[in-house]
């Protein structure tokens, strides 16, 4: 079975590589046997990532995402995906100019959440996630509401993130902390919570949630290997 060539940029390394597998157990799942589909990976300096985000200067990450977009093109990838959930913001810079396809999150994720009939959903994530329009917009469309922490809880939820899960470590205080967010969110009447940050299923599983997790790299792993098995001509721009 001929599939198509994905492209993975990574920014987070912890959070690129819980993608690539992701990626191969959906490919399992969904695919004749072994017939796992070509995977290329790409990747600037996490550094160079980090210093525009905290600059706020979107223009750098949409450069930084196409940079490896270009790479991935000349390896032969048909379209392109980045797990990373910080990044979302450049992604229509990135694809200016871009040579291959994005494939978007936020819209594999409305679509999920529709399909489950819920009406409200927490959201979880860095601050650029959870205090931007990027999923309020996509969910709101669908009339779902999104809920997202206190200005109190979403700084920890930073300093969780950026010091510890995109290192690949955490300290059980921390993930403590990051599901009694969920639990206040479930308490709002959220009947389910978005794990907006890639590396978020280390500390949030359907195991211990209070209420459904909906894991946006997972989601995204599955869209990609549907995307790469599909045989639809792909549209430019970001899917």
């Amino acid at each position: 079975m001929a599939t198509r060539h994905i492209g993975i940029v990574g920014a987070s390394p912890e959070g690129t590589a819980l993608f690539y597998r992701a990626i191969h157990r959906h490919a399992q799942r969904l695919l004749p046997v072994h017939q796992h589909p070509v995977v290329s990976l790409h990747n600037e300096r996490l550094a160079d990532y980090i210093d525009a985000i905290h600059q706020h200067d979107w223009h750098a990450v949409g450069n930084l995402l196409r940079r490896s977009a270009e790479v991935m093109a000349r390896a032969g990838a048909d379209f392109c995906v980045t797990p990373d959930q910080a990044v979302l913001h450049g992604l229509h810079l990135a694809q200016a100019g871009s040579p291959i396809p994005w494939l978007s999150t936020t819209n594999l994720v409305a679509a999920a959440i529709s399909g489950a009939g819920q009406t409200c959903v927490g959201l979880i994530g860095t601050k650029l996630v959870t205090q931007a329009s990027s999923y309020q917009t996509h969910l709101g469309l669908r009339g779902i509401r999104v809920e997202v922490p206190s200005e109190f809880e979403c700084d920890a939820l930073e300093t969780i993130i950026y010091d510890e899960l995109i290192y690949g470590h955490f300290k059980p205080e921390s993930q403590l902390t990051v599901l009694r967010v969920v639990k206040s969110l479930a308490g709002r009447g959220c009947e389910g919570v978005i794990l907006g940050c890639s590396e978020a299923p280390m500390v949030v599983t359907a195991e211990n949630s209070p209420i459904r997790v909906y894991d946006a790299v997972d989601i995204l792993a599955e869209g990609t290997v549907r995307l790469a098995a599909s045989t639809e001509p792909l549209k430019q721009g970001v899917i």
